[in-house]
């Protein structure tokens, strides 16, 4: 494939947020772009076709900018016809390491595996980082694409792209989610959001708070979107799936807020767990404060079960035999004793937490599952680990 040094006809497929900014940053570098995307939308100076064999037909380049694998795979099966032999089809869609080998496969030397990490802003100014999974030979005739929009890194096939830009993502939400628990314990404090944000803006999390500084300070607003909810969800589910590892809860950021189109930013701003469903975890601290039972029986549903190992031997023991143990006064070591709530995740109509407990010598982890039952939350089973 020859090198692209005079503007080619670049077709977009998907001209969402990121896929309208490739297609504007493209026109102005001075490409002929012809973008298509399923509401018919125009970004600007773009030329918009209604059918996206129209568009390819016309491309030696198709930059696809879609939501997943399946639109992908949708997209590429109603333009396979009007591929021309040659046409590069460069993939900017974060997918999973499965589905971007698959198209891989399926288009061979002519496929280019280009995730992008950076949003909006990015692609506006040319400064994406791309993840660019080609042979050689196609990697230098699309250079001048991928350099229009920011710096291409070379990885070594389509599989690892894709998921090199998962993992870069699943970092992006471990940082919305530490900015989320630093901005939740600065309201818990009574600390002014502006002065929080001021301080955060000077730490690790700096360029992320300025950044998204306008989503942290207003209400959610859709329709600015940079890098949406429902889209780093989607990814985090992806992750999950391809790694067959656990994630933190980032992927159910989208749902429990309830605004998917937000951006991501938003996430850090959603309140906290309500104080009904910490309230049986708070009662039963109550219980081991006072050495009440009564307090174990308000907190827990009546068939719950406590289970671990005491003494070497696994136990399950029923409400009644738990309450048997405590004797209806505090230990004699109460003051020095404390226990904290560590983790709260609400899923509906049930919910986890986990609880430390520092008693005397012994620490113990507590796990708890909820259940939303007629008149509000109760404990429903309980496991423990004691540390000696």
């Amino acid at each position: 494939m020859a090198r692209m040094t005079a503007p080619h006809t670049i077709a977009v497929l998907g001209l969402g947020r990121m896929g309208a900014a490739l297609a504007t940053r493209l026109a102005a570098q001075g490409w002929d772009v012809v973008g298509w995307t399923r509401s018919g939308r125009a970004p600007g100076p773009v030329e918009v076709t209604a059918d996206p064999g129209a568009a390819v037909a016309k491309a030696d380049v198709v930059i696809l900018s879609l939501f997943d694998g399946p639109a992908c795979r949708e997209v590429l099966d109603d333009v396979g016809d009007a591929l021309r032999a040659g046409t590069v089809v460069l993939n900017t869609s974060t997918i999973a390491p499965a589905e971007a080998a698959e198209f891989a496969r399926r288009i061979g030397r002519s496929y280019v595996h280009a995730p992008v990490l950076g949003s909006v802003p990015a692609a506006t100014a040319g400064a994406l980082r791309i993840l660019v999974a080609a042979d050689q030979d196609t990697f230098d005739g699309v250079r001048p694409v991928l350099e229009a929009l920011g710096a291409p890194h070379r990885v070594d096939d389509a599989p690892t792209a894709a998921a090199l830009k998962l993992i870069a993502n699943n970092s992006l939400a471990g940082a919305v989610l530490a900015l989320r628990d630093a901005l939740r314990q600065g309201d818990a404090l009574g600390l002014p959001r502006d002065q929080v944000l001021d301080v955060l803006e000077l730490g690790q999390l700096g360029g992320l708070v300025a950044r998204k500084r306008p989503f942290l300070t207003g209400p959610p607003t859709a329709g600015t979107a940079e890098f949406t909810l429902g889209a780093l969800a989607k990814d985090m589910d992806l992750l999950a799936a391809a790694s067959d590892t656990p994630l933190r809860d980032a992927a159910g950021l989208a749902a429990s807020l309830g605004v998917p189109d937000a951006d991501i930013a938003v996430a850090a701003t959603g309140p906290g767990v309500d104080d009904a469903v910490l309230e049986p975890l708070r009662v039963y601290i109550r219980g081991h404060a006072t050495g009440d039972p009564a307090h174990f029986r308000d907190a827990f549903l009546p068939t719950a079960h406590i289970e671990g190992l005491r003494d070497g031997a696994f136990v399950s023991w029923d409400l009644d035999e738990y309450c048997a143990l405590f004797p209806g006064h505090p230990a004699p070591d109460e003051p020095t004793r404390s226990r904290r709530i560590d983790v709260t995740a609400v899923h509906g109509t049930v919910a986890t937490a986990t609880m430390t407990l520092h008693h005397g010598a012994d620490t113990f982890t507590d796990l708890f599952l909820l259940a939303h039952v007629d008149d509000g939350w109760r404990i429903a089973n309980k496991a423990y680990h004691r540390h000696a």
